[in-house]
């Protein structure tokens, strides 16, 4: 069996899994401090609970997206938004917001100099999933596969990927034996890029939120 996990992939047996988790949980791994990024490398900053870039004059700060992970209100300049869970906004630099409310979100921002992005070997498009922004630099979606459904190989590249269920996922990548992916919802992680197909073996739905650069 291959855990993966954060994007690292563990051939460990089903009894060892919960450790491995562990192990990554104490290595730092995954953070959740309030006020602190969750997930910080060269292309991205997420941040939980916490606005670090509420406009994009900041040194750092360029396009933007909000994910909300429950009931929250975005309050614009000449406008106010009720979000719920899954639900998101995207910002260019020009523009500033705040966020209120008892919800969790999540406000991802993409780094002005990142690097350029990886891309697959080959451009397949995905199937049943549902476009929220389609930018120059980046596309927002949300991926959604019933349980029992079947996704055709396809191809990403980079992307942000925070997950709103917990489900399993089976994937066939190309060149590589099949893996069962644990779904784990609000975190966020970063992937490379991929072709593969997959199939949701869980009792739950998948839907998550996919910020994929071009």
């Amino acid at each position: 069996m291959n855990l993966i996990v954060g994007g690292h992939n563990f051939g460990v047996q089903p009894a060892v899994a919960r450790c491995a988790c562990a192990a990554l949980l104490v290595a730092g791994l995954v953070a959740d401090a309030a006020g602190e990024p969750v997930l910080d490398n060269a292309y991205v900053r997420v941040s939980r609970n916490a606005i670090l870039c509420p406009t994009g004059t900041i040194p750092g700060c360029d396009e933007r997206v909000i994910v909300a992970l429950g009931d929250v209100a975005l309050n614009l300049h000449n406008s106010h938004r009720a979000m719920a869970r899954g639900d998101v906004e995207v910002f260019g630099p020009t523009q500033s917001y705040r966020v209120s409310g008892a919800g969790d979100y999540l406000e991802v921002v993409i780094k002005p100099d990142h690097p350029p992005p990886g891309a697959p070997t080959e451009t397949v498009t995905p199937e049943k999933n549902v476009m929220r922004y389609d930018g120059k630099n980046f596309k927002v979606f949300e991926e959604r596969l019933d349980p029992g459904d079947i996704r055709a190989r396809h191809s990403h590249s980079h992307r942000v990927v925070i997950q709103l269920n917990r489900t399993r996922l089976q994937q066939w990548p190309d060149g590589a034996a099949a893996v069962v992916v644990e779904t784990v919802p609000d975190r966020s992680l970063f992937s490379p890029p991929v072709i593969h197909s997959v199939k949701n073996i869980g009792a739950a739905p998948l839907r998550g939120v996919i910020i994929e650069f071009k």
